[in-house]
């Protein structure tokens, strides 16, 4: 039984810029997931005060992590999506194979 992948990889030319892109999103969430622990931590009661439509800051900004993770996860997609083309456009255009 041979394990390979069932198609040929080729190398991937954007991949510096994705893991930029990665690591820039990481640390976005990185701060506003430490904010709601610090919160949390420091001055839990804050966490019961009611927001908008009724919801305690707990779950308010709970369910924005949640949210703005998933965002985060469309765009990085998206834009290493875009940096993949835009790098086989270069290579296009100066006539190698890709």
């Amino acid at each position: 039984m041979l394990h390979k992948p069932s198609s040929a990889v080729n190398e991937d030319y954007a991949s510096k810029k994705k893991s930029r892109l990665g690591i820039l999103f990481f640390f976005i969430y990185f701060f506003l997931y430490g904010g709601f622990v610090i919160i949390g931590v420091v001055n839990y009661e804050l966490l019961a005060v009611e927001t908008l439509w009724g919801l305690n800051l707990a779950t308010l900004y709970g369910i924005s992590l949640i949210v703005f993770a998933v965002l985060l996860g469309v765009l990085y997609n998206y834009y290493c999506s875009r940096y993949e083309d835009q790098s086989e456009r270069e290579i296009a255009e100066r006539g190698e194979k890709v």
